[in-house]
C-alpha cells in the first residue's frame, strides 16, 4: 500500500507538471532561504489529487541534507483523523538560478515535478506553492489553521494569477495537536 501512495504522489506530479502553456507565466517568490524553510508545513486547503485522496491532517516535513537536497517527507492519516498514517518520502531539489524559490521533487525515480514557491510570508508562516500549468496548488501554513481574512485574502491572489480556486478543498486537521 505504501508503494502505491508513493507511485501515485510521483505520477500525480509528473502529470500535473505538463501542459500548461494558455496560462499567463506564473511568478515565484524571488528568493528563499532554506534553512527557514525547512521544518513542518501544515496542509490549509488544496486542489484534490488522485494520491492524497481520503487523506485528513495533511502535512509535510522538509529537512536540509548535506548532500544538498531536501529531505520530504508527506504524511496524512487514511480516510479520517484517527486513520492511519499514510507516509511518502522523497526529494526535492533546487533549479539553479531560481533563488531557491522553484524546486524539482521526486518520490520515485526518475519522474520529477514542479513546486515552485509563489507566495511566503516575510516571516515563514504561511506558503502557497504551485505549478506553471496551474493544475495544482498547496496553501500551507507553520500552524494547522490560519484566520480566515488571510486565507481568503491568499485565495484572491492565487485568482489573480490564474488558478482556479473553486478547485480549492479545506484540509481537515482536526487530529493536529494529538
Amino acid at each position: 500500500m505504501k508503494t502505491i501512495f508513493v507511485i501515485l504522489s510521483v505520477l500525480g506530479l509528473f502529470i500535473v507538471s505538463a501542459g500548461g502553456e494558455d496560462k499567463p507565466p506564473l511568478r515565484t517568490v524571488p528568493s528563499v532561504d532554506l534553512q527557514k524553510y525547512m521544518g513542518t508545513w501544515y496542509e490549509i486547503a488544496a486542489f484534490p489529487q488522485k494520491f492524497q485522496k481520503g487523506c485528513h491532517c495533511s502535512k509535510a516535513l522538509y529537512e536540509m541534507t548535506d548532500k544538498g537536497y531536501v529531505r520530504v517527507i508527506n504524511s496524512c492519516r487514511k480516510d479520517s483523523a484517527d486513520g492511519r498514517e499514510k507516509i511518502a518520502r522523497g526529494k526535492a531539489f533546487v533549479v539553479e538560478g531560481t533563488g531557491n524559490s522553484k524546486l524539482r521533487v521526486q518520490f520515485f525515480w526518475p519522474f520529477r515535478g514542479d513546486y515552485w514557491i509563489i507566495e511566503l510570508a516575510d516571516d515563514y508562516s504561511h506558503v502557497v506553492v504551485g505549478a506553471p500549468n496551474r493544475d495544482y496548488l498547496w496553501i500551507l501554513a507553520r500552524t494547522p489553521r490560519i484566520d480566515e481574512t488571510l486565507y481568503k485574502e491568499i485565495v484572491a491572489r492565487c485568482a489573480e494569477k490564474a488558478f482556479d480556486v473553486s478547485r480549492l478543498i479545506f484540509s481537515d486537521q482536526t487530529c493536529a495537536g494529538r
